[in-house]
């Protein structure tokens, strides 16, 4: 990919992020307020100060779904979608005003309402096609990645279903440490194990949740971070591709892998100047949304050599006090999957964790976090891979 980057010209000075959770006493403009003006008090501005917003939802027409309830007086506001990586879009989009030189003060905030909507997730209107698209559940639709990993690389069944709910539990542990998490609680291997299926071999415990939430990101020139905060963090690399949607279609995609993801983080490495991600990541917050999902990313992120995360899964490689933390906040596991917000509530953790302030689940002196955002389905997909430093 001819990708330049934009490596440590733009900072985070703030960020802001909600309880996600059921909000029936809140509406969608609650959550903005709410997530922004954590974010403003973060960096220590207000409305006033930000040249113009990036907006992440999912339906929405415009940028009056932010402008209204915010109070914005005639700046400009974009609402932007791409899937359930729509929250990293709206980053990705003001990160790079900022560093064009168009804007000095932006802000990138991602907000869903879902529990009393009627929806469990993305909901997508597709246009009429010639009838090859599969008519499947998004659970259906990744449970596919279980079967084929577990054959391909010679796993007994029983051994990957262990695997598998190795995974939800490291997440619900550590979602158990944080006040944001709608999912407070440890859940026992074996309640994890025997949850009702949903989609063979995934059970309910298997399958990321619903919530509502908002999170919030200030964003700046590197140059000029330090006028707003002690601690910015700064971006090494954003890259974002939409693959050509063949996986269905092709008899040689084996449901292994998400190419898409290969090109992403191939891309962001290459930006970031990582060479061996292995190593040099601290900790990183991927998109969860089944457990199977999960599995394959440490393999397509080049946290695990091919075929040989699920060894590391049962050897706490990605727990909170393993090699590398993956998920350190709980995850979509713990906190549902809002979908213009999850891509901001990921780098929220990045934010936390690299300023020393994530608490009893906080990682000893990290220095380089990931955020892995994808939307759509195995073979048919747009992923995002951001680094970040301090």
């Amino acid at each position: 990919m001819a990708s330049n980057g934009i490596c440590d010209r733009v900072a985070i000075v703030g960020m802001g992020c909600t309880y996600f959770g059921e909000h029936w006493d809140k509406s969608l403009e609650d959550l903005l307020i709410e997530a922004a003006n954590e974010a403003y008090l973060s960096a220590g501005v207000d409305g006033d100060r930000i040249d113009a917003y990036w907006l992440g939802t999912m339906g929405r027409l415009s940028g009056l779904t932010l402008s209204e309830p915010l109070k914005i007086n005639y700046k400009p506001v974009s609402h932007v979608e791409n899937f359930c990586a729509t929250g990293s879009e709206a980053l990705r989009n003001a990160a790079y005003a900022v560093a064009s030189g168009a804007y000095d003060c932006v802000m990138a905030i991602g907000v869903e309402k879902l529990k009393d909507s009627g929806f469990s997730g993305l909901v997508v209107q597709n246009p009429p096609s010639d009838g090859s698209s599969p008519a499947m559940t998004a659970p259906a639709q990744f449970s596919m990645l279980a079967p084929d990993y577990f054959e391909k690389y010679g796993v007994d069944p029983e051994v990957g279903k262990e695997v598998l709910s190795r995974i939800a539990y490291k997440n619900h542990c550590n979602g158990a440490k944080n006040p944001k998490a709608q999912f407070r609680k440890e859940v026992p291997m074996d309640a994890i194990m025997c949850s009702p299926r949903v989609a063979d071999p995934l059970g309910i415990m298997d399958c990321s949740g619903v919530s509502d939430g908002s999170a919030a990101a200030v964003v700046v020139r590197a140059e000029d971070a330090h006028k707003y905060t002690d601690n910015p963090i700064f971006i090494k690399a954003l890259s974002f591709v939409a693959g050509p949607a063949a996986g269905p279609l092709s008899q040689d995609y084996d449901f292994t892998t998400f190419p898409e993801v290969v090109a992403s983080a191939k891309d962001a490495y290459q930006q970031a100047g990582l060479k061996n991600p292995m190593e040099e990541i601290s900790m990183a917050e991927v998109h969860d949304c089944f457990t199977p999902t999960e599995l394959v990313l440490y393999e397509d992120l080049g946290f695990a050599e091919r075929g040989g995360a699920w060894r590391e899964v049962l050897d706490g490689a990605f727990d909170l006090d393993g090699r590398l933390p993956v998920n350190p906040d709980g995850g979509l596991k713990s906190f549902g999957h809002p979908i213009g917000a999850s891509g901001l509530r990921m780098m929220f953790e990045m934010w936390l964790q690299l300023r020393g302030e994530a608490g009893e689940r906080q990682i000893k002196d990290p220095k380089i976090g990931l955020t892995h955002n994808l939307g759509g389905a195995p073979g048919r997909c747009v992923s995002f891979v951001s680094v970040v430093g301090r």
